[in-house]
């Protein structure tokens, strides 16, 4: 089966009539840890993913037998948003996760289950999104690692996290949160402020009608909430260089920036008992 798309278009053609979820969708913007992290969502068992990236970029061969590749261009603005919401169209009830290259998503007990088991739990619950902290990663020395990725050397911050209400026409939301930390919070001003927040639904199941914004968020409330109105549901955290790549490489901050570790600084030790143990995620009732 063709596993190489020179187009969205071209890809959903056939698409529909076989896509198998889970689907992971990773949104490349560079070059950096692509097939790290196209590797990692295979191995938390993904059935499907599919990588959106320009043409002049290229796979190992391994990873251009297993997973479906699409030219496109993911740097225009807007371009990845857009992407996801053409897939959610074309291809109802799949749960679905996107990110981006050099992030990594982990939730509880990922070591020993399958993102499969994780989600079929989480539909019994009948919840049909789930939230996820974006938790920024960095290398500790950036005149070894100047664009601020080292999978060898990766921090992160093991405190500094806080949640504020989040405001609607009638007052708070229900059940919503706008979560704030990491380098988007101690850098705050190389960062716009409408790209403040380290919360995204980046786990939800497709359905008509549904659309993602450029906040991260969806047009149906409840995928928004972090929990059903009866106890705690599960979340997970996406381990991401990307804000941390972002400031390094962007004129405006790179050389008012000459390290990212601070106090309160830890090294980040690949397994999700160390963010369940900082609160960076919750098991809820799956145990």
């Amino acid at each position: 089966m063709e596993r190489h798309f020179t187009s969205i278009d071209d890809f959903l053609t056939d698409a529909r009539a076989w896509l198998k979820g889970p689907v992971a969708i990773v949104l490349v913007e560079d070059e950096v840890e692509v097939a790290t992290t196209l590797r990692h969502n295979q191995q938390l068992g993904f059935r499907t993913v599919l990588s959106l990236m320009p043409r002049s970029f290229a796979l190992p061969r391994d990873l251009e037998a297993t997973v479906y590749r699409i030219d496109y261009d993911t740097t225009a603005p807007g371009a990845g948003i857009a992407a996801v919401n053409r897939l959610i169209a074309a291809v109802p009830d799949l749960w679905m996760y996107y990110c981006y290259n050099a992030e990594f998503l982990f939730f509880p007990f990922c070591e020993t289950r399958t993102i499969g088991e994780m989600l079929a739990f989480h539909t019994e619950e009948r919840r049909s999104a789930m939230l996820t902290y974006v938790v920024d990663l960095y290398a500790d020395d950036l005149d070894r690692s100047p664009d601020a990725v080292s999978l060898d050397r990766a921090h992160l911050d093991r405190s500094g996290y806080y949640a504020l209400a989040r405001r609607g026409a009638d007052g708070p939301k229900e059940r919503q949160l706008d979560f704030f930390g990491g380098l988007r919070w101690r850098f705050e001003e190389h960062v716009p402020q409408e790209r403040r927040k380290i919360d995204r639904i980046a786990l939800f199941r497709s359905k008509p009608g549904l659309k993602l914004s450029e906040t991260h968020t969806f047009n149906d409330e409840e995928y928004n909430t972090y929990a059903c109105p009866w106890h705690n549901n599960l979340t997970a955290a996406i381990c991401s260089f990307r804000t941390a790549k972002a400031l390094k490489t962007n004129a405006g901050s790179a050389f008012d920036i000459s390290s990212f570790t601070w106090h309160n600084s830890a090294p980040f030790e690949w397994h999700s008992r160390q963010l369940l143990d900082l609160g960076l995620m919750e098991p809820g009732q799956w145990f």
